[in-house]
């Protein structure tokens, strides 16, 4: 796969042709060190009827997020699709290091990102095994699936190779979004409207645990 030129140029709304889809306490999960209670951070979800969560394994997803990566917070994973086959844990994973965001290791997605906040789109074309990264709207980056029988989207912050002693990410505006050719096989309600409206903070202290490079955890959707 091919990186993008060096002529970036802001796409249109990345979100046409996609649908919005509900997030609830039955579809987002919140994975938390065991040290840290989840009272500790702060969350706001509107609320729907109960729904199965949003595993897939067919179809064009998309996430959509605002991110921020506090100055200092270093080799970690941020945001990722887990799900892969063979001996893989996941199809993507956007890392930090050092103050840029990377696909896995290599190669650098957007330099320079500590303390400012981003916008982060992921498309996951799970037929044609693609995924597309877009960063304030610019794509970045398209990459090969790695097959998988179920994916889910995951953001937070979970060590990776050279981990940082403290680790932070912070994201608002999460959004689910579904390709309009799929979304009447879901059977839920959709909305127009942002289902996480506030910052979600997500800290963490290394207790000397060690931690593989596939390894992940924090939200997942």
């Amino acid at each position: 796969m091919q990186r993008a030129s060096s002529s970036h140029h802001v796409h249109r709304n990345l979100t046409d042709g996609f649908t919005q889809i509900p997030l609830d306490h039955k579809v987002f999960e919140i994975q938390r060190p065991y040290d840290v209670p989840e009272s500790a951070r702060t969350l706001q979800l509107c609320k729907w009827s109960a729904q199965d969560g949003y595993d897939y394994s067919s179809g064009v997803w998309q996430f959509e997020a605002q991110g921020f990566v506090p100055r200092d917070t270093s080799g970690v994973c941020v945001m990722q699709i887990f799900g892969a086959s063979h001996l893989r844990a996941t199809t993507l994973m956007i890392r930090a290091y050092k103050g840029s965001l990377s696909y896995y290791r290599s190669p650098v997605l957007a330099p320079n990102i500590w303390n400012r906040w981003f916008k982060l789109n992921v498309i996951h074309d799970v037929d044609a095994s693609t995924v597309k990264i877009y960063i304030d709207g610019i794509f970045v980056h398209e990459a090969a699936g790695h097959g998988g029988a179920s994916h889910a989207f995951k953001c937070g912050v979970y060590s990776q190779n050279d981990a940082s002693h403290y680790m932070e990410s912070r994201w608002k505006g999460i959004k689910l979004l579904v390709s309009e050719l799929i979304k009447s096989c879901l059977g839920v309600a959709v909305t127009n409207g942002p289902c996480l409206e506030e910052e979600e903070h997500h800290n963490k202290h290394l207790q000397g645990e060690s931690h593989g490079c596939d390894d992940v955890d924090d939200n997942g959707f």
